[in-house]
């Protein structure tokens, strides 16, 4: 009854947070067991009282404040500093500039959106393709949700009621891989199709660059070291986060601008909007999920399929590989990890860390395949770019990433080797 409810809710176009609620809202009413519509509203509201569910806006904040101040750039050029030199650099560049940022933004939609801008133009004019540009532009906005912060870590961390510090900690070594495997990919592809050279930069740029970058990376920094030191929680990094590119952007870059305050502090409300929105209506349909014994039917018909929690990780992988091209990120997560969730742990004995790691980074590779695929779309937005021209040098990327979570559901040390 309740797939039936909400495949029908979801085929005739409704907002995903609308879905949610209105398919317990008829399981309730064809339950006949009306006296829980009283506790409807508490549970709706029960979701989103977590303190956790606070870094959302603040995280979003310091990514607005990052890109006003002036940070963006001046990370990229540090990024130069170090591969710029070789054949086909400004694609290295590219990547670990996005890797700096990942720690920043924490959303693959926002990154994309500003690097696009930053890097696509840029890479054109030193004689890149337009397609590939946007496609080293889109891989490298994948690390965005896995290297902390991140906000599908915070969501996870919430529904799963685990540590979001321990989360964060948990996506370093996964985040570093990735990129690792972007850096590879683009050397195989510069071997085969003979990128540009790279610009030298004298001694002089570099340090000129370096010193400009140094406070940009304060921002990081601070939450960085606040949440591994255990001297913050990842709420209170974040808004140290806010205060840092605040005071980076006004008085040591002179870019920030305080009269368009007001016009950051409106997207990060809609945006916050939509997705607490999401969360709560995801506490009354988990709600009905754990009423309705979903998690202990899907286990017990999982455990007749395999006991082997490798086999399960993989048989997830493709699951959400699935889910992802047709429902956003944080829907499919929202969704999905309240009632795969108790199954790994209790069934699999597998990590909440590692479980949500991987289930992160697979629901990040729906971001960029159609239908939905909406950093893509906003990728092809911003540069004009066709994502038709734009999927085919994307593939490289998209195959690397898939054995990135193969890798880490067969080797889970990978991922729960730094949590204390």
């Amino acid at each position: 009854m309740i797939p039936f409810s909400f495949g029908l809710l979801l085929m005739l176009g409704l907002p995903i947070a609308l879905v949610l609620a209105m398919t317990a809202l008829l399981y309730i009413y064809i339950s006949g067991n009306t006296v829980l519509y009283l506790s409807f509203p508490q549970q709706f509201f029960a979701a989103i009282e977590n303190y956790g569910l606070l870094a959302i806006p603040l995280f979003m904040l310091v990514g607005e404040l990052m890109n006003e101040g002036g940070i963006t750039r001046r990370l990229v050029a540090l990024a130069s500093v170090f591969i710029g030199h070789i054949r086909g650099g400004l694609a290295y560049i590219n990547i670990l500039a996005n890797m700096f940022l990942a720690s920043i933004v924490g959303s693959a939609n926002a990154q994309v959106a500003v690097m696009s801008q930053v890097m696509v133009p840029e890479m054109e004019r030193q004689g890149y393709q337009r397609g590939f540009a946007t496609a080293t532009t889109c891989a490298g906005a994948l690390l965005a949700p896995i290297i902390p912060p991140s906000m599908l870590f915070v969501i996870f961390g919430v529904l799963a009621q685990i540590s979001i510090g321990d989360m964060f900690i948990a996506g370093i070594i996964p985040g570093v891989l990735m990129a690792a495997g972007f850096i590879l990919v683009i050397a195989l592809l510069g071997w085969r199709y003979h990128y540009p050279p790279g610009i030298r930069l004298s001694r002089q740029q570099k340090l000129r660059n370096i010193l400009a970058a140094i406070p940009s990376l304060l921002v990081p920094a601070v939450m960085i070291v606040g949440i591994l030191g255990g001297l913050t929680t990842p709420t209170e990094a974040a808004a140290l986060g806010a205060l840092a590119a605040t005071l980076v952007g006004k008085f040591a870059h002179k870019e920030m601008h305080f009269d368009r305050l007001g016009g950051m502090l409106m997207r990060v409300g809609i945006n916050t909007g939509v997705v607490l929105s999401l969360v709560a209506a995801a506490g009354v349909f988990g709600w009905v999920i754990v009423f309705e014994k979903v998690p202990q039917q899907l286990a017990s018909v999982l455990q007749g399929i395999t006991a082997d929690p490798f086999v399960f990780m993989l048989l997830v992988t493709v699951l959400l590989l699935v889910v992802g091209t047709v429902l956003d990120g944080i829907a499919a997560l929202i969704l999905l990890a309240p009632i795969l969730l108790p199954v790994a742990i209790e069934v699999y004995d597998i990590s909440p860390y590692h479980f949500g790691v991987v289930m992160c980074i697979n629901l990040t590779v729906g971001l960029l395949t159609p239908p939905v695929g909406a950093a893509l779309y906003v990728a092809a937005r911003v540069t004009g770019a066709r994502p038709a021209e734009i999927i085919r040098p994307l593939l490289p990327f998209l195959g690397i990433t898939i054995l990135l979570m193969i890798l880490l559901s067969w080797q889970p040390f990978l991922v729960t080797a730094l949590i204390s």
